[in-house]
């Protein structure tokens, strides 16, 4: 399967994350910036893609062959990036910088992930957590002790869960009355799956139990 790596301009990872086993890597135009001030090595980029409202220093001028040039204000930058990603045949792309800083931005960069979820696998990375909008059927691996939420987007019916220590059995999860968050795996393999909508499953990072 085709897989990318993908920086957009939230917060930035505080280690960066091992670039082995991406077939494309790449960046939209504010991520550059934190890139090249971790010390990124940006010759494994294969893409830019941004306006280049903000750029103007060496290192754009020896990457210039690198910078795609999508200035269409109906769309931001992550969204043009996915474009771009699903026009090269990628299937799965990890997301950092997606969230932290300005909460609209957080929610923005997910509703652009439920506008690609039937063409592209997306999983968002931070420091506390990954996420990603959730197939039907799935299987979470070792992670007993981890927190698990479920966020419905913006309606999950018949949400049933197996391995997590409050378990649903049926239940439409809404985000005006009920949903799944802060709960926590009590086995190494937790299985989840529901009816009609969608549904964002967030996997923390540290073992709590």
């Amino acid at each position: 399967m085709q897989k990318a790596l993908l920086f957009i301009n939230g917060v930035p990872p505080k280690k960066l994350p091992d670039t082995d086993g991406y077939s494309v890597i790449a960046c939209s135009d504010g991520a550059f910036h934190y890139l090249t001030s971790n010390g990124f090595p940006l010759d494994q980029l294969d893409f830019i893609s941004g306006d280049f409202d903000s750029h103007s220093g060496s290192d754009e001028m020896l990457y210039a062959e690198k910078f795609i040039y999508t200035p269409d204000q109906d769309k931001t930058d992550f969204y043009k990036s996915l474009e771009i990603l699903n026009e090269k045949g990628i299937k799965e792309v990890d997301v950092y910088g997606g969230s932290g800083g300005e909460m609209d931005h957080f929610l923005g960069n997910l509703h652009t992930a439920f506008m690609f979820k039937n063409e592209l696998k997306i999983t968002f990375f931070d420091e506390h957590s990954k996420y990603f909008f959730a197939p039907k059927k799935i299987v979470l691996s070792d992670v007993e002790g981890l927190l698990v939420s479920l966020i419905p987007f913006p309606i999950t019916s018949n949400v049933i869960t197996q391995g997590l220590n409050w378990e649903l059995s049926g239940e439409e999860l809404s985000i005006t009355s009920r949903i799944g968050s802060r709960n926590f795996a009590v086995q190494d393999t937790v299985e989840i799956r529901y009816g009609d909508g969608d549904l964002v499953v967030f996997v923390g990072r540290e073992r709590y139990r």
